[in-house]
C-alpha cells in the first residue's frame, strides 16, 4: 500500500469552499506530478521538472516514503527467511532419519521476533483505528490580519 501511496498524484486536491464552487476542473498535486482533471473526465499530468524546485515538505515526503518502501521490502525478505528457518527446524525435528543429537527446537529469538511482529501489527491497527471518522469535520476559523497600508507623513501631523 505504501507503493500505491507513493505513486498516486492525489496528495493535495483542490477544495471547493465558500464562493469557490467552480468544479470545471480539479487539480491534484502529488509527490511526482501535478494533474488537472476536467469535468469531462479528461486528465492531463505533468511530471515535476526538478526535485530542487519542489517545496521542502514534498522533498522530505519523497525521501521518507522511499525509505519506508525499502524498509518494508527488507522486512518482508527477513520475515520469509525467519519463517523458512522455523519450518526447517520443525521439519528436521520430526524427521525420523535425523539422529537425536542433531535435533533442534525453536529458539527464543524466533519467539521474540514473532511477538515483535504481533506488536507492530497491533500498533499499526491502533493507529488506523484512532483516525478520526470522515464525517467529523472540524472547521477552524481562519485568522485574517488585514495588511496595513503604507504610512504617510500626514498621519503624524
Amino acid at each position: 500500500m505504501v507503493v500505491v501511496v507513493c505513486a498516486l498524484p492525489m496528495w493535495k486536491v483542490t477544495a471547493f469552499i465558500g464562493a469557490n464552487i467552480i468544479t470545471a476542473q480539479t487539480i491534484w498535486q502529488g509527490m511526482w506530478m501535478n494533474c488537472v482533471v476536467q469535468s469531462t473526465g479528461q486528465m492531463q499530468c505533468k511530471v515535476y521538472d526538478s526535485m530542487l524546485a519542489l517545496p521542502q515538505d514534498l522533498q522530505a515526503a519523497r525521501a521518507m516514503i522511499i525509505i519506508s518502501i525499502l524498509t518494508g521490502i527488507f522486512g518482508v525478505i527477513l520475515s520469509i527467511a525467519v519463517s523458512w528457518s522455523a519450518n526447517t527446524i520443525v521439519t528436521n525435528f520430526y524427521n525420523p532419519l535425523t539422529i537425536n543429537a542433531q535435533r533442534y527446537e525453536l529458539g527464543a529469538a524466533l519467539y521474540i521476533g514473532w511477538a515483535a511482529a504481533a506488536l507492530l501489527l497491533m500498533g499499526g491497527g491502533l493507529l488506523c483505528w484512532n483516525c478520526p471518522p470522515k464525517d467529523e469535520h472540524r472547521h477552524y476559523a481562519p485568522k485574517f490580519i488585514p495588511v496595513k497600508s503604507a504610512s504617510t507623513s500626514r498621519e503624524y501631523v
